[in-house]
């Protein structure tokens, strides 16, 4: 920001009057390409959206970088102050709000026994978790049926009963549950 504002420095021999200089492009140059590293840690991920804490903690750093290039301490001392303090209640308060688990989870079955859409639903209910979506694939050419979805639930614990029931039911060939995130 400094090398901006004393430009006409940097051009010896220049007449002042030539050099136009305005540093807020500076800033304005800094906000955007930190807007656009900010975007790219934004991301969607099953039903949750992640990394929106940290694009505007990029954001408000360089922010106070800035502050602090052009010799606006006082402010940046107070922007930093609030930062820190503002973070650090909402991460108490974070910590206090339940939280859903995803997993993504698949369930085969031999083709001619598989167990119909409405009962695999319906065990998940009974374990505590929600479907957020269903896809079916027949694979193992053409020996498996199954059944690939996204499944979510409050309680991270209840992921193990539900390996546990899956694991001893006879006609389940296969199962998969990968936490999302």
């Amino acid at each position: 920001m400094m090398v901006t504002y004393y430009q006409w420095k940097w051009l010896p021999g220049v007449p002042l009057d030539t050099v136009r200089t305005d540093p807020t492009r500076m800033a304005q140059g800094i906000m955007t390409g930190i807007g656009f590293l900010g975007a790219g840690v934004i991301y969607k991920e099953g039903r949750s959206v992640r990394g929106l804490t940290t694009a505007a903690s990029i954001w408000i750093t360089a922010a106070i970088g800035i502050l602090l290039g052009v010799g606006f301490y006082f402010t940046a001392i107070v922007a930093t102050v609030c930062t820190i303090g503002t973070l650090s209640v909402f991460r108490r308060i974070e910590a206090r709000m339940p939280a859903n688990f995803y997993a993504h989870h698949s369930l085969s079955f031999d083709r001619n026994n598989v167990m119909p859409e409405k009962e695999v639903r319906q065990l998940l209910t009974e374990h505590g978790f929600t479907v957020a979506n269903m896809s079916y694939r027949i694979s193992d050419d053409g020996r498996l049926f199954e059944y690939i979805m996204t499944i979510g639930t409050i309680d991270h614990d209840k992921i193990a009963s539900l390996a546990e029931t899956l694991r001893c039911r006879d006609n389940v060939q296969t199962f998969q549950i990968a936490p999302g995130g």
